[in-house]
């Protein structure tokens, strides 16, 4: 296939969430309290369905499927998940389990490792990441005593910072802050903490205490992040993460950037500028907001304006 599969979000309304997806990528949100924008996603809780091409209309699961020479993969399941993330309000406590938890407790799920690339963050806007316990008992006696202050860690961010979220880390977003986030196609979360805030119908919102114990790793372990950008002409590319579950690199493209085939199929999001793809004596417009899967194979093809892009790979 020689077209770029252009997808169409789904969006998730969240008790956290705003109206910064609209603000930012012009996107016609369901409501003035929308979370996440699934923007290429095959999981069963929200699936993109492709906007062009032979394959339009066809959920990405069901092209996934019918379709496996596009992607040459060896999972049995799309792999992925690349959401934008609206946090109007601080997001709940929260910690994921690995593939082989989930896979036992939560009906064959993937496990979630994440990360995080900084869109647009409010002054004075932090994260928590990571957590102070040294023990799995201290860890469960600070959270029963409440003493979320000593237990948590709080990072100060600013757009354009990346962090790398793996499973059995306590983690949430704080208010004021939009991301892009690349995880496993995964929908489990185990809340810890959550402000002692109530749903629509005056409930407290439910935790998971138990199995955010289980999963969460005790002492937190962080991975540095270091990365090295490359440059050719007309592109800047960073490599911010690449392991097992995925690559995730940002692209700078000022001007025209020719790019080769590639051996892997790999998922693009603009989350700044505009510009075109043209490959095969075809053009195709590139604007903030894009969302679309360059299939194996595809190419050569040539970015061309001013464009920044998250690309991935599993």
């Amino acid at each position: 296939m020689n077209q770029p599969i252009f997808l169409m979000p789904v969006f998730q309304e969240r008790i956290w969430g705003g109206t910064k997806l609209r603000e930012l990528f012009g996107y016609d949100i369901p409501s003035e309290t929308t979370g996440e924008c699934w923007a290429v996603s095959a999981h069963p809780n929200g699936q993109s369905v492709v906007k062009n091409g032979p394959y339009q209309g066809m959920t990405l699961g069901e092209l996934w499927t019918t379709h496996p020479e596009l992607f040459a993969s060896r999972s049995s399941v799309f792999p992925l998940l690349t959401k934008l993330l609206d946090a109007s309000d601080d997001l709940s406590v929260q910690v994921h389990p690995n593939d082989e938890y989930a896979g036992k407790h939560e009906n064959g799920e993937l496990g979630k490792t994440e990360c995080w690339y900084i869109v647009d963050a409010e002054p004075g806007a932090a994260i928590v990441y990571g957590h102070e316990a040294r023990t799995k008992e201290q860890l469960a006696s600070m959270i029963a005593s409440g003493q979320w202050d000593e237990l948590l860690t709080s990072v100060p961010v600013k757009a354009g910072d990346f962090f790398y979220v793996p499973s059995g880390t306590i983690h949430a977003l704080g208010k004021g802050i939009v991301v892009l986030e690349t995880q496993q196609s995964s929908d489990t979360t185990y809340r810890v903490y959550d402000y002692d805030r109530k749903d629509k119908e005056g409930n407290l919102r439910e935790l998971h205490l138990e199995k955010a114990i289980d999963v969460t790793t005790v002492p937190q372990a962080y991975e540095p992040i270091s990365y090295s950008t490359r440059e050719t002409e007309g592109l800047a590319a960073s490599t911010f993460v690449s392991n097992d579950f995925f690559t995730v690199d940002k692209w700078d493209v000022s001007g025209a950037a020719q790019l080769p085939a590639s051996g892997k199929y790999r998922l693009f999001s603009i989350i700044d500028g505009s510009g075109s793809l043209h490959a095969s004596g075809e053009r195709f417009e590139l604007r903030k907001g894009d969302h679309f899967i360059l299939p194996v194979g595809f190419g050569p093809y040539v970015l061309e304006g001013r464009l920044q892009l998250i690309v991935a790979n599993e």
